[in-house]
Order: C-alpha cells, then sequence, then structure tokens
C-alpha cells in the first residue's frame, strides 16, 4: 500500500508518495499528553511537530556520529610527549 508522506526540507513540504509497510508507534503518555499540550499552545499540527523533532534527532545524532569518527581518528593518531620521543633517536 502506497501511503502519501510528507518530507519538511527548509520549511517547505514535499510529498512523496512512499511505500510503507505497516509500521506501529508507541508513545509514553506523557508524550502524548506534551504533544497534545503543545499543540494546542504552538498553534501547530502534531505531523509537523513530529516531523520537526525526527528532523533535530537526526542532525544531532549525525553530529554526534561524526564527532564519535572524529574522537576515534585522533586517539589512533594522538601520541602523547613520551609515546613520540621514545623511539626517536637524537
Amino acid at each position: 500500500m502506497h501511503k502519501k508522506t510528507s518530507i519538511y526540507t527548509n520549511n517547505s513540504i514535499k510529498q512523496y508518495n512512499i511505500p510503507m509497510e505497516n509500521r506501529n508507534f508507541t508513545l509514553t503518555s506523557d508524550n502524548l499528553e506534551n504533544l497534545k499540550n503543545f499543540a494546542q499552545t504552538l498553534n501547530k499540527d502534531t505531523s509537523t511537530m513530529i516531523n520537526e523533532a525526527l528532523e533535530d534527532y537526526f542532525i544531532n545524532a549525525q553530529k554526534s556520529l561524526l564527532e564519535k569518527k572524529l574522537e576515534d581518528e585522533n586517539a589512533m593518531t594522538n601520541l602523547d610527549f613520551n609515546e613520540f620521543w621514545d623511539d626517536v633517536d637524537v
């Protein structure tokens, strides 16, 4: 079954027909209550709020992964002063 899916990029909405399997998403009662309350307070559609939150999540997750990768690369190449000079004949 093809469902119309909205994709939000740079404050514009693009809709695509993407084949989706049946998916179940479970939200805690606190998150559901907050979603309802903030939707009313901010006068926003809950789907928009969820998509914005997911975009932020994925941006932060990608940033964290890149930082971790950089730390791992630095850990393999950084030698302290003694480690560097121990094998150098002067």
